[in-house]
């Protein structure tokens, strides 16, 4: 039975990184309130080395409507600011030439809509991911079935089990859905 906590394990952790991606898609999506969030995974030319931004300047959130990126190199302000405007994030920098401002707008009913679908859509990615790890863990349960490992009861049991985790994490993902949700339509 040690076999059947290993295969519980192994679910719980890659349902887990499922989750943490979820998690980490759903960050950079714009809410009417500014995030560092959303400067995560744009990088910039740094002499010849392509760097995120946190390491190469200092981010702030003054306010709820601002962004603001102060680099240690002020020689970097350029491509800094060139990295967010080519980015698909759909901000226009200013730059007052010691500091990147990024005012985040007000998103529009149709904005917040379309933010919406893309939540779910990231959402439904996420289940589809989950339903992949369950399928994972039963194909591995009925395999130690089949090699007499365990008895078919016992595999019955895995499975359940497996089900129970997975209904969990499905569970979770609707919650950390309907909060982005809620934080897209907030006005």
């Amino acid at each position: 039975l040690g076999m059947l906590d290993d295969v519980y394990q192994e679910v719980e952790h890659k349902m887990e990184r499922s989750i943490e991606a979820l998690r980490r898609d759903l960050s950079r999506i714009r809410t009417g309130r500014a995030s560092l969030a959303l400067l995560d995974g744009i990088k910039a030319d740094y002499y010849g080395t392509v760097t995120p931004l946190d390491q190469m300047a200092t981010l702030a959130v003054p306010d709820s409507r601002l962004i603001t990126i102060q680099p240690w190199d002020k020689t970097q302000l350029g491509t800094i600011e060139k990295a967010i405007q080519s980015s698909d994030l759909g901000l226009t920098p200013t730059n007052d030439g010691t500091l990147i401002r990024l005012t985040i707008p007000a998103l529009t009913a149709e904005r917040r809509k379309e933010l919406v679908k893309q939540v779910k859509k990231i959402g439904e990615e996420s289940k589809i991911a989950l339903r992949n790890v369950r399928r994972d863990g039963n194909e591995t349960l009925k395999s130690f079935e089949k090699d007499k490992l365990v008895s078919e009861d016992d595999m019955r049991r895995g499975q359940e089990q497996v089900q129970k985790i997975t209904d969990r994490f499905i569970a979770d993902v609707n919650d950390i859905l309907q909060t982005k949700e809620h934080e897209v339509m907030e006005v």
